[in-house]
């Protein structure tokens, strides 16, 4: 376990050292979740009326989770870029944990999501977004936030690696963009036709988001949802520690099948 912990710090650093490398990368995905909250908060605001809540209020933590979500896309495209550029082959002849490789990458990306939530918040704030939970709820929900990031970069992990170039990698990526359209991240899903609206319920962004907005008390559970959705705090613990306890064994057998 000592060995998988020095490894996994050494790989961290390295992951680390790449993004400070690369501030445009950084700078642009911390940038285009906060372009989307002022085009959807100020554009689509003025034209929705939620019951019960502020429009932009019950978006932010949409964006948030599906900001999360996207780990699915960092993951995909760092893992097959650095399988294709003969980086992982380059580990694979050194004497460390075959574990530590794609936990590194894991933790990196969560501990620089995690930096990028910062600005979101603040814009949100400056927008008239408030946390009107209690402090320990508040906690709760940034908590389930980076457990859904942990755990969609593990799958995007596993894709990487699976991929035949790094340009598929990044087109099947980008299609990454369609799941939070496909969930209640930016509008509620009662008025969704029912094969639809099931679809989405099912949807674990779905879960994250509705975890997050009662958390921060931005909008009530909705009664009537399927299951993962009424329940939405122990849906997303579920859909979350499910998806690191398939994807991550099965992305470090990959990495270490070559």
């Amino acid at each position: 376990m000592s060995a998988l912990a020095l490894d996994g710090a050494a790989v961290l650093g390295r992951h680390l050292r790449k993004v400070r490398r690369a501030p445009a990368i950084v700078v642009m995905t911390q940038t285009m979740p906060v372009v989307f909250l002022l085009f959807f908060g100020y554009v689509f605001g003025s034209a929705l009326a939620m019951p019960g809540t502020e429009y932009r209020a019950y978006l932010l933590p949409g964006l948030l989770v599906a900001t999360a979500a996207g780990g699915v896309m960092t993951g995909m495209f760092q893992a097959a870029q650095d399988s294709h550029r003969g980086v992982m082959d380059r580990f694979r002849t050194m004497p460390i944990s075959r574990a530590a490789v794609p936990l590194g990458q894991a933790l990196a990306d969560l501990l620089t999501s995690a930096a990028g939530m910062v600005p979101m918040i603040l814009v949100g704030l400056a927008m008239g977004w408030r946390i009107e939970g209690s402090a320990v709820e508040a906690l709760g929900a940034f908590g389930l936030l980076l457990l859904f990031r942990f755990a969609a970069t593990w799958v995007g992990i596993l894709l990487g690696l699976a991929s035949r170039s790094e340009e598929a990698a990044g087109q099947l990526g980008s299609a990454t963009f369609m799941l939070p359209l496909l969930s209640n991240a930016y509008i509620p899903t009662g008025n969704m036709p029912g094969w639809l609206r099931t679809l989405a319920e099912w949807n674990p962004i779905s879960a994250v988001t509705t975890a997050v907005r009662d958390l921060f008390g931005n909008a009530a559970v909705p009664a009537d949802a399927a299951w993962p959705v009424a329940h939405p705090v122990a849906g997303s613990l579920l859909w979350s520690v499910g998806l690191i306890a398939v994807f991550a064994p099965l992305a470090v057998r990959r990495y270490t099948r070559g």
